[in-house]
């Protein structure tokens, strides 16, 4: 037996006025997704527990079989984990985006312009990281790189206890001064960022942005703090071997933790332009090579729903559709071998908020064994009006794998 996860971070959303009364997933191009729904089990699954932040790391944790309220340390740590940090007992890891922030003279008084500057590239970032970690890197403080405009901060001997370190993308287009913590653990990060923009608002690397009309990544931004991660290993709590395949250093960080197979795929970039096809080759790859599960990531709807692209977001979907899902799908039938598909969101990323809600997501459950009756088309409505829910949303993975 065989297993996919497709796992449209993201896709799911609240009907608007952007889609004149929609959401992306109903007027997505997906008949592939489509003719699953209409002999599978479809339901909502609540990916993300009470308490908990609707985060992509809480709601993948979940969809891949781990409670968070168990295994979840922090987004950060899962992160460094991908970048090849190897992290101490006594270290607390942040996620350190670079983004843009307006002109204004304090700090404060900025307004998050981009929370991912201009989708920056991982070369550009890399020579921006470089110059921060020489100017405020120490004993205590190491910037590590990472891609695009994802990166880390590891502080040896730092508190996780920094009150509220407000993810940048929850708060684009208003001025920053009102989310920055003001715990007193957090008062040196905060410094730090201030700092940041000094020196960055006339790197060279900006200079040339500027002058090409793209945005300048101006300022690092310091959130998602935790502590090195226990994540069990993925073979041995649910007897079935894993691959994930993702362009974020979130979900690499996840799958290695959890010593799952974690390949590159080369031009994924965790927005529309990255390489489908790529992404589903590899996951045939890995089935080739004997891997029994594969976790295939797309980011993409999310960073159209977080940029309020309302076009970009239901194209996204039919990509998905039409040169992951239904490549890898077709595969799998020429293989001859059973298998069993789950195709979901992490969370709901509404165009009309740009950020993560916690509303339960819909999923769909295809057996190549049986045909079930289903609905006529996969979205969030349909989805609802089967009455099929799973509280836990960790237990979905064991719902996938048939252990319940």
């Amino acid at each position: 037996m065989k297993y996919l996860v497709v796992l449209c971070d993201g896709m799911a959303d609240t009907p608007s006025d952007y889609l004149n009364g929609k959401t992306p997933m109903e007027l997505a191009e997906k008949p592939n997704m489509d003719a699953l729904a209409k002999i599978s089990e479809v339901g909502l699954c609540k990916t993300v527990a009470a308490g908990l932040k609707p985060g992509s790391d809480v709601a993948n944790l979940s969809v891949m079989g781990y409670d968070p309220l168990v295994s979840y340390t922090g987004r950060s740590p899962l992160e460094a984990a991908s970048i090849g940090i190897d992290l101490k007992d006594t270290d607390v890891t942040l996620r350190c985006n670079i983004v843009t922030l307006s002109d204004e003279e304090n700090y404060e008084d900025k307004t998050m312009v981009d929370y991912c500057a201009g989708d920056i590239s991982t070369e550009e970032a890399r020579e921006i990281i470089k110059t921060v970690e020489e100017k405020l890197g120490n004993d205590i403080y190491r910037f590590y790189s990472g891609v695009s405009y994802r990166h880390c901060l590891v502080v040896d001997g730092g508190t996780t206890k920094l009150g509220n370190m407000t993810p940048p993308h929850d708060i684009s287009g208003r001025v920053v001064g009102e989310y920055l913590s003001r715990h007193e653990n957090a008062k040196p990060l905060i410094e730090l960022m201030k700092k940041s923009y000094d020196f960055l608002k006339d790197h060279p690397v900006n200079i040339k942005r500027i002058q090409k009309g793209e945005r300048p990544a101006n300022s690092i931004w310091l959130w998602g703090e935790g502590t090195k991660p226990v994540v069990e290993n993925f073979k041995q709590k649910n007897g079935v071997s894993g691959a994930v395949i993702s362009a974020v250093d979130l979900l690499k960080g996840i799958g290695i933790c959890a010593g799952m197979s974690t390949p590159e795929v080369v031009g994924a970039t965790g927005y529309i332009d990255t390489n489908f096809v790529g992404k589903a080759d590899a996951a045939i790859e890995e089935f080739k090579k004997g891997t029994e599960l594969v976790y295939i990531h797309v980011e993409a709807p999310d960073e159209c729903g977080h940029r309020c692209e309302p076009e970009n977001k239901v194209k996204a979907i039919g990509l998905i559709d039409e040169l992951v899902l239904k490549r890898v799908k077709d595969y799998l039938v020429s293989s001859g071998e059973d298998f069993r598909i789950l195709i979901c969101p992490d969370h709901p990323t509404p165009l009309i908020t740009k950020t993560h809600s916690s509303d339960p997501v819909p999923y769909l459950i295809y057996d190549s064994r049986k045909a079930l009756n289903g609905v006529d088309t996969f979205t969030e409505a349909t989805a609802a009006s089967t009455g099929n829910f799973i509280e836990h949303g960790p237990s979905i993975m064991d719902r996938l794998l048939e252990n319940n």
